[in-house]
């Protein structure tokens, strides 16, 4: 989720894979055990990962002793991180790399969803074990958790179909834009709106909502001129709205997504980076990204804290 980088709406399907590469060439809590929108995952078998021993032994002890690690995810953000349809399972890109790589390293994962802002300082606490849930990696970030880098996404704004209200995102000044709470399109946002006030001009509005798929609905409704999130999540939109919706502009300010862990956690931090790696060269991190039609996101270099 970008700061958070951002988040939500559907499952990517055949159209929106054409979305995707069109704009990347421009440019409190219930405990569930796995991963959820209710909206259905999008065809094809999930990737088959075997336990690598070798790895598996290299889980620090304490890790390895609790088996089943305590996850944050904030199941709003489709096609990452949402709801299926049984409106229990907690489904997405995220969770099945996630899932990929416990399964290298013999653990298990129990997801737990929570509000989005509230997940960093939920690892921070040790409240979770870690989180993932589209966390933009970024220096305030860094300063309270560490990352293991996954994936890779920008910034792409949405208007409806046919920008009937002009909306440019270089000169977006008295627009109204919805976003969600507590991601990095909000840090970017103001920036844009201050420059607009000492310019004279009027800065933008902001609908900032706690879920993105009522940041997405008030644009839908027309409550908004426009809409800002990550990348996946904006193409996600796009192609869960039925022909309401357009990617306006460039996809900007690419970042990686990132596992956050408590801090001090730099020897499970590194046997995760060693998982996604294994599940790299054995083919199953790419046969998710490509089930979920999200494959220019694809990054190679996996990393504590990059």
């Amino acid at each position: 989720m970008s700061s958070r980088p951002t988040r939500r709406y559907g499952a990517i399907t055949g159209a929106s894979a054409a979305i995707f590469a069109l704009a990347l060439a421009g440019c409190g809590s219930d405990s569930l055990d796995t991963g959820g929108d209710k909206t259905s995952a999008p065809a094809g078998p999930t990737a088959s990962v075997t336990k690598n021993a070798s790895l598996a032994d290299k889980v620090p002890a304490d890790i390895k002793a609790k088996g089943t690690l305590n996850v944050a995810t904030d199941a709003s953000y489709p096609p990452n991180e949402y709801f299926g349809t049984d409106g229990k399972t907690i489904e997405g890109m995220d969770i099945e790399i996630l899932n990929a790589v416990a399964g290298k390293l013999g653990l298990k994962m129990k997801y737990q969803n929570a509000g989005f802002d509230s997940i960093v300082l939920g690892v921070k606490s040790k409240k979770y074990d870690m989180a993932v849930s589209s966390l933009t990696i970024n220096p305030e970030r860094k300063q309270q958790v560490d990352f293991v880098s996954y994936f890779s996404a920008g910034t792409q704004w949405v208007t409806a179909k046919g920008n009937p209200k002009k909306l440019d995102p270089a000169n977006a000044c008295g627009k109204t834009i919805s976003v969600q709470k507590g991601t990095v399109q909000i840090t970017d946002l103001n920036k844009r709106s201050a420059t607009c006030k000492a310019g004279g001009k009027p800065g933008l509005k902001l609908l900032i909502e706690d879920a993105q798929v009522k940041a997405t609905t008030d644009l839908v409704s027309g409550r908004a001129d426009g809409m800002a999130a990550d990348l996946p999540v904006s193409v996600d939109a796009v192609t869960k709205n039925g022909g309401k919706l357009q990617l306006v502009g460039q996809n900007y300010d690419s970042a990686p997504y990132g596992f956050a862990l408590p801090k001090g956690q730099t020897a499970f931090g590194n046997v995760l980076v060693e998982g996604l790696k294994a599940i790299k060269a054995d083919g199953s991190y790419d046969a998710i990204l490509k089930k979920w039609k999200t494959e220019g996101g694809s990054i190679s270099n996996f990393a504590v804290n990059p």
